[in-house]
């Protein structure tokens, strides 16, 4: 079976943790620990978040004034080498010495006449005090929006239209290796006269993960995070997990774009796209996920909703 399994940033890094190279590693030997258990037989493709890693490299990059910052493609492309090297390694640990790894820097296509760079909506990188947020703004260009009773920069975040790397990644697959790819949504390019550029954006993880799993023909994509399911009515006592749903029936329930929302809609266009199953659930069930058992499956073969 060929598995997309989409780890959000809990794999690298858990809430109120310090940043710290030891923290990241810690955290992605647990994520490889579920991994390796549903490693034989499968073929496997990783994809990952990479946020936190990002807006660390811009403060890094902010606090050396003698050259402009990289810009976010650049800082994209540098968090998928970093985080690539530490799956590719703790792994590679705990599956047999033979098979084989391969970390790939993913270009994604966006499109330039998308309505979200008209309007940024991704928050990148630290809160800033309302002054110093509108000098940034006015010095780099950036659009800013308000944090609480401060302010954050935020960037455009672009539907994810076609993966460049995909014929690399089709062939490694075929050779039986396990790839690491599309980190942090993948890094946002564009053509503009006939030639690649990279730009300043930020695209959905688990949408292009969604893609990653569609353009790959895959039987199963996995959106692993730090919950076990969606749930209907979450927060409130009355709260269920959602076993299983039809698309139709899960977008209804409206979930917060700022959270389960995006991993619902990639799992719904997953499913509507491909006729195949995915699954929303937490990074410490893949094995039961990928048995049938856990999560929130979302799938067409049936209406409705079921709940736990």
């Amino acid at each position: 079976m060929r598995l997309v399994i989409a780890l959000g940033g809990n794999a690298l890094l858990r809430r109120g943790e310090a940043m710290t190279a030891e923290n990241q590693r810690d955290n992605v030997r647990i994520a490889c620990q579920q991994i390796a258990k549903v490693a034989a037989g499968n073929q496997l493709v990783i994809a990952h978040g990479n946020g936190p890693q990002v807006g660390l490299l811009a403060l890094q990059g902010a606090a050396y004034d003698a050259a402009n910052p990289y810009p976010l493609d650049v800082l994209g492309a540098e968090t998928e080498g970093m985080i690539g090297y530490m799956i590719e390694q703790e792994l590679g640990n705990l599956l047999p010495v033979e098979l084989p790894f391969a970390t790939i820097l993913t270009q994604v296509e966006v499109d330039g006449a998308d309505p979200a760079f008209h309007k940024p909506t991704k928050p990148i990188g630290p809160v800033y005090p309302k002054e110093e947020a509108e000098r940034l703004a006015r010095d780099k260009g950036w659009s800013i929006a308000p944090d609480g009773n401060q302010f954050r920069r935020v960037v455009p975040s672009p539907r994810p239209q076609r993966i460049i790397e995909i014929r690399p990644i089709q062939w490694l697959l075929e050779k039986g290796a396990v790839v690491i790819c599309a980190g942090g949504g993948g890094i946002p390019t564009l053509y503009r006269d006939g030639k690649l550029l990279g730009v300043e954006a930020v695209i959905d993880k688990d949408l292009c993960s969604a893609l990653l799993a569609e353009q790959l023909a895959s039987d199963l994509l996995v959106i692993a995070t730090d919950v076990d399911a969606a749930y209907l009515d979450w927060g409130k006592p009355t709260q269920r997990a959602i076993a299983q749903a039809h698309p139709d029936e899960l977008e209804r329930l409206g979930f917060a774009a700022g959270s389960m929302g995006p991993k619902v809609q990639a799992a719904c266009e997953f499913a509507r796209h491909t006729g195949k199953v995915a699954v929303i659930g937490s990074l410490r069930d893949i094995e039961a996920i990928v048995q049938g058992s856990a999560g929130t499956r979302v799938s067409t073969e049936r209406a409705g909703l079921t709940l736990r």
